[in-house]
């Protein structure tokens, strides 16, 4: 077992105190919360409302609880609660219900029992229908070769001094046309021949047809619209490779003018869809193909290398349905909310994979129409999908149930196949992942828990077989397969929506600033400046050393020419490429143009939206709500005043003050940032003031000059770490990490420090925690 901490053994000897006191008297804290405290914070520390919400709970010491109510506490009358006074009270809060211990003591943290979210749900449906197709992407990864495979077919050129063949056709006489072809990998497709072919040297140009093949890789999930530019013949295809269902058919020429063809489609993020495009050229006067992209939160664009495979996989499946949003109301999506429209959505959505089932039953159960065998394999198909959905081997009151049942009311076999989808994918063991499991956690347990938390899927089938096998068991093994599913495309996907949740990146999506001040920040910029910070979290956590403080302290950061140009760093060539800034000016993600524009305004800074930002989600400090919001209107301020010292004019109350002695110098940290977070020395034609100084939950003091001071600070900060770790647990496990055990994050945040804040091993460690319940999961690591 994981030793306790001096804080935590100290808690538990006040704690026996006060239980043996408290049969012979109050407890003198008690006397003073009910004075001083009870009107707000309720008589348990439950939150009173439009008082403070908020239950009183928390992870300062009981040290730091007496230091900060001594320093906060009652608002609007602080430093009347000081001394053994503010020890006294701050004993009965920590004891009584603000420690994990206290709160695991009255309120027993339990598990939500929540259905699939919306991500897991298109997932795991993806996934079930995955297992019946073989290639690359479903057993096997896909090659890391970017690019597209390019063939080009037409007429051989006579070679130099021989007579050229004539291949009109004559009375009589079948005409020979010598072909030519060639094969090459394409970083992409963005071609101008004009009147020449596509070998000029071997070539004839006349007529020829090209075509590429291979994956378009989605980083994030969302809409995605497909473009061609051509003066010629083209087809595309995404994801379906029917001959009659392009995605884009332009195969009538319209020339001589360059035509764009478009069409969108809805994508899950993580994944490589196969990709085909066709292109020919007959007898007009130039040819030319472009194949373009937008991308969410992105620009259209020539689909780059990077985003393209030579390897074509099997057809996804995906579902398309529209959802009712999950809930949110606790910070991170999860599956609690039950409503009509939700029960209706998943009807939809398993009539729509029922049908789509059935549309493709020969190539997914292996058979054909008229085989002698095909019932058979029909009814193969339809336990194996129930197993995959459940995540385990069915009991045999399952399989009369849900396929049994089936074939013998329904009139075919493939009205049967269409039920079992149907039941299945309506059925609660599908759609609450927690009654998949037996009375007692087993490996088949184990094994979904892993796909759920890393992949929001199901077990691939190296997970059942490891399962089937009975090699779940062991915390050693179960890290192991961890490990394995860590580099996978699906879990790099998940992290990107955790920084998405932790970064507050929503605040970004239509970001406009004002042309006049801004003149050039356009959306081509934003969706650069979304690209550089996404690549600058990939590279620093899938690095070797996966450093989460590097996260916050690198002092650079990753432009093109266009953000080169912007940020005073000018660099040659479109690619991304790392630029070092003076240390005082860049730091990490806290000062990333792309978070630093979106919290601010579309004219100026923001110090009061930084303020909170860095408080709650980098320096990890609680604040309450506001007791009334308050409008900033420039035109209540005088013209010349800077951004500080508005902020500070606003502020100035007590009232305001006892959490913006916090926010606003944590926010003027960042007044050398523009609203575009381009560094500046002047606001208002005056220099510009960042120093500042607040005091953490220990009671130090906290002093700040710039971004830098902040991010050497939160590094080496227990609290920071515990923010950043729990924002990942909520996002990854979809629960509390109280639920889990009172000692959960304290046990996270010891391997953390000790793993010198590796991120990857943190996926890893609060999987283990998911897994096994949060039941001994340190010895996983031994």
């Amino acid at each position: 077992m994981a030793q306790t901490s001096p804080h935590f053994r100290f808690a538990s000897l006040v704690l026996g105190l006060l239980t043996a006191y408290a049969s012979a008297a109050e407890h003198p804290g008690a006397v003073i919360y009910k004075k001083m405290c009870k009107e707000c914070h309720g008589a348990k520390g439950e939150g009173v409302k439009d008082k403070y919400d908020d239950p009183l709970t928390g992870d300062l010491t009981l040290e730091a609880l007496a230091r900060k109510i001594e320093r906060t506490m009652p608002e609007d009358k602080e430093g009347t609660c000081v001394g053994d006074d503010a020890k006294n009270v701050a004993s009965y809060i920590y004891e009584s219900f603000y420690s994990a211990a206290a709160q695991a003591r009255s309120h027993p943290p339990e598990q939500d029992l929540s259905r699939l979210t919306i991500a897991q749900y298109r997932a795991s449906v993806m996934d079930i229908i995955g297992r019946f197709r073989m290639g690359p992407g479903f057993d096997r990864p896909l090659k890391d070769e970017a690019g597209l495979k390019g063939t080009y077919r037409g007429v051989e050129l006579p070679k130099p001094g021989e007579k050229a063949v004539d291949t009109t056709p004559k009375q009589g006489i079948k005409a020979k046309r010598p072909n030519y072809k060639l094969d090459r990998v394409d970083a992409q497709v963005a071609f101008h021949f004009g009147a020449d072919s596509p070998d000029k040297e071997k070539m004839e140009a006349e007529q020829f047809q090209d075509s590429w093949t291979g994956s378009v890789v989605a980083q994030e999930t969302g809409v995605y619209e497909f473009m061609i530019k051509t003066e010629n013949g083209a087809r595309l295809w995404i994801n379906d490779m029917s001959e009659n269902d392009a995605l884009i058919d332009a195969w009538v020429s319209a020339g001589p003018k360059v035509r764009e063809e478009k069409k969108s489609l809805y994508l899950l993020g993580g994944r490589a869809y196969a990709l085909r495009l066709d292109h020919f050229k007959f007898k007009e006067q130039s040819a030319s193909i472009e194949l373009w992209w937008k991308p969410p939160h992105g620009t259209a664009e020539i689909i780059p290398q990077h985003a393209l495979r030579t390897e074509r996989p099997r057809e996804l499946m995906v579902v398309r349905t529209s959802f009712p949003a999950d809930d949110r109301s606790v910070g991170y999506e999860r599956g609690t909310s039950i409503s009509k429209a939700w029960d209706q959505a998943t009807t939809e959505a398993a009539i729509s994979v029922s049908e789509d089932v059935v549309e493709n039953l020969n190539e997914l159960a292996g058979t054909k129409d008229g085989a002698p065998d095909r019932a058979e394999k029909l009814r193969k198909f339809a336990f194996t999908f129930v197993e995959a959905a459940f995540c385990r081997p069915l009991t045999e009151e399952q399989k009369q149930l849900y396929v049994e049942a089936q074939f013998k009311s329904a009139k075919t076999p493939e009205q049967a196949v269409k039920r079992v989808v149907l039941f299945t994918l309506k059925s609660p063991q599908f759609l609450y992942p927690e009654l998949r499991e037996a009375d007692k956690p087993d490996d088949y347990a184990f094994a979904s828990r892993l796909a759920l938390t890393l992949w929001d899927s199901i077990p691939d089938k190296k997970l059942i077989q490891a399962a089937a096998a009975g090699k779940l068991r062991t915390p050693e093994q179960i890290r192991a397969e961890a490990q394995r599913m860590l580099t996978d495309p699906r879990t790099k996907a998940k992290l990107h929506g955790f920084f998405h949740q932790w970064l507050e990146l929503e605040r970004a999506e239509g970001n406009i600033k004002d042309m006049k001040l801004f003149p050039g920040f356009d959306e081509s910029v934003l969706a650069d400046l979304r690209e550089s910070l996404f690549e600058f979290l990939d590279q620093v956590v899938w690095s070797p050393q996966s450093d989460y403080r590097q996260l916050l302290q690198a002092d650079y950061l990753l432009l093109n020419d266009r953000l080169g140009k912007f940020y005073g760093k000018p660099v040659q060539g479109g690619s991304f490429q790392q630029v070092s800034f003076d240390p005082k000016q860049r730091a990490g993600v806290v000062t990333h143009p792309y978070l630093l524009a979106s919290l601010a305004t579309s004219r100026a800074t923001s110090p009061i939206h930084r303020g909170v930002f860095l408080t709650r989600n980098i320096v990890g400090l609680s604040l309450r709500p506001p007791p009334k919001a308050v409008t900033f209107d420039e035109s209540h301020f005088n013209p010349k005043l800077t951004m500080r010292e508005k902020i500070t004019e606003l502020t100035k109350n007590n009232a305001c003050m006892s959490c913006h002695s916090t926010i606003n110098p944590l926010g003027f940290s960042l007044e050398n940032y523009d609203a575009i977070g381009r560094w500046r020395t002047q606001d208002n034609n005056k220099p510009v003031n960042a120093v500042g100084d607040f005091a953490d939950d220990e009671g130090r003091k906290v002093h700040l000059t710039g971004p830098r001071d902040i991010v050497n600070y939160v590094a080496g900060s227990p609290y920071g770490h515990r923010a950043f770790i729990r924002q990942m647990f909520n996002h990854f496990v979809k629960q509390q990490p109280l639920a889990y055990g009172a000692q959960t994050l304290e046990d996270l945040q010891k391997s953390f420090a000790a793993s010198n804040c590796n991120v990857q091993k943190l996926i890893v460690d609060l999987t283990m925690v998911a897994v096994q319940n949060g039941k001994s999961w340190e010895r996983a690591g031994e």
